[in-house]
């Protein structure tokens, strides 16, 4: 079953240090950079597992953004519907310790805040052909109704990663139960500010993935609570993208037929995964896994 993405595609520049970071001055170490952006990412990781994906977002007219749209097409992501905007291609740079933990990241998310609604309804048969619509909360307040509401009115499940805590704020009034929601996927953080799961469910999510770092997640429906561990990464060599390969494999395992709880297992083994790898998203997810 086909799985439709909504949301943020970025270049990302990431910067290691070889030793400690001491702040306000230079220090030693090795800069890479690689495509990547929330949505995209998941949208990648869903196409290297296996499960037919359709990329809606927006990228500058500009060579990142070419650079942007080959790499994420030739790992399989359908980008029909990716809109080319004037300006510059969203870049986000982060700055990792020797440990490979972030330090500080900063985001440019103009292209992704010029993807309209009217964008996301040129997408409509795709919305409404999916088994699985995720939507990135890095998206503008408009475009997420937009896409919401189509897949809605299909009958197509929606998943929401709210992405930071500002931007888990800005969807609390969204949650009122007025549009059904399979899953949101919140960490502690971010789930402080949207309410606690069982209020949550209360409000018509269906299912709350509380992801809760090294202590691994929680799942809440309402017919109860389940635990679940974190799966340990052989070692750490990269946390970026590890959350966005978690929570595609969750839907992956969804769409494939799994409940959710074997789904969210899959999910802790593919960030495990990622956070061994220096890549962003690794081209050989699957194979892994197996």
């Amino acid at each position: 079953m086909t799985a439709v993405v909504v949301g943020g595609a970025n270049m990302d520049v990431k910067a290691r240090s070889t030793r400690p970071i001491v702040t306000g001055t230079s220090n030693p170490g090795h800069v890479v950079r690689s495509p990547g952006g929330v949505g995209r990412n998941v949208a990648e990781n869903l196409a290297r597992l296996g499960t037919p994906t359709v990329l809606v977002a927006a990228v500058g007219a500009d060579p990142l953004g070419d650079e942007l749209l080959a790499a994420t097409e030739s790992a399989g992501v359908d980008v029909r519907f990716v809109r080319r905007v004037s300006g510059r291609t969203g870049t986000y740079v982060a700055v990792l310790d020797a440990a490979g933990e972030l330090a500080v990241a900063v985001s440019d998310m103009a292209a992704t805040e010029a993807l309209t609604a009217s964008d996301v309804r040129a997408a409509g048969s795709a919305i409404a052909g999916a088994g699985l619509v995720v939507l990135d909360g890095n998206l503008t307040r408009a475009t997420l109704i937009a896409a919401w509401d189509l897949a809605v009115g299909a009958g197509v499940p929606v998943v929401i990663d709210p992405v930071s805590v500002p931007k888990a704020a800005a969807l609390v009034d969204l949650l009122d139960g007025s549009r059904p929601l399979f899953a949101i996927t919140p960490n502690l953080d971010e789930l402080a500010v949207l309410g606690d799961s069982v209020d949550l469910v209360s409000r018509g999510v269906e299912l709350v993935w509380a992801r809760c770092g090294a202590e691994g997640s929680r799942l809440v429906t309402s017919a109860g609570s389940t635990r679940l561990p974190s799966t340990t990464p052989a070692e750490v060599v990269d946390v970026t993208g590890a959350g966005d390969a978690m929570l595609a494999a969750f839907c992956h395992g969804v769409l494939s037929g799994d409940d959710p709880v074997a789904a969210a297992r899959l999910g802790h083994a593919a960030a495990a995964l990622t956070v061994a790898s220096a890549s962003t998203v690794r081209p050989d997810l699957r194979e892994a896994l197996a």
